[in-house]
């Protein structure tokens, strides 16, 4: 028998287990990009979400009509379509916000996550099952990079979400709101997700010791 995954964990599985960012280190270019700040992160990843649920939404709906042999160029001109208007949306909702995220927006078309997701599973699973897990791989995306963002806005500005936190007399870490310091806090974070897997994966193994010592 082949076990299907219930819809709870088709949304659970990029939260945490499968995190984009901190389990399978995927789309770092706007990961260490944009991550200046915890409003810039959250942006960022919330248009990635749209784009990866819609894509994946249509790519499963479309899955037994697209030719094996155009399947990615069919992707990707899907993938590109809802960037376009993510694109325009942002441009007409907050101009400030567009010229801070930049070209990383049109650049959600390259993200390995969202071309990753629609071939590795959206083309293999009906349509519900591949939107819950877009959307879920989505979000895990966005506090992947708000996790890494808020840690270089507190410490490179002293504020969050443009709240001061410190007052005036902070002095802050300039390094983190340069390129450097999006390696720096995306190492610490990666270090401490290592030791939480060490320390869990130790925790589930100690009862099936005990069991065996006991039998």
């Amino acid at each position: 028998m082949i076990n299907v995954p219930s819809n709870w964990q088709e949304f659970t599985e990029g939260l945490w287990e499968r995190n984009p960012v901190f389990v399978m280190v995927l789309g770092m270019c706007p990961t260490l990009a944009v991550t200046v700040s915890a409003i810039n992160s959250i942006s960022m990843g919330l248009a990635t979400t749209f784009v990866l649920a819609a894509s994946c939404w249509l790519v499963s709906v479309l899955r037994h009509l697209i030719p094996k042999e155009v399947r990615i160029a069919s992707y990707i001109a899907i993938i590109a379509t809802f960037v376009t208007v993510v694109d325009y949306a942002i441009q007409a909702i907050s101009l400030e916000m567009y010229e801070a995220l930049g070209a990383y927006i049109q650049l959600i078309v390259a993200n390995c996550l969202v071309l990753g997701r629609a071939e590795a599973h959206a083309a293999k699973t009906p349509p519900l099952g591949a939107t819950l897990n877009a959307v879920g791989m989505g979000l895990g995306f966005t506090l992947g990079l708000t996790m890494i963002g808020g840690v270089r806005e507190i410490l490179g500005s002293g504020t969050l979400l443009g709240v001061s936190l410190f007052g005036p007399n902070f002095q802050p870490w300039v390094v983190m709101v340069l390129p450097p310091g999006g390696f720096f806090v995306m190492g610490g974070w990666l270090l401490l997700f290592a030791i939480w897997r060490k320390y869990r994966d130790k925790i589930l193994s100690t009862p099936e010791k005990e069991s065996v010592h006991g039998a």
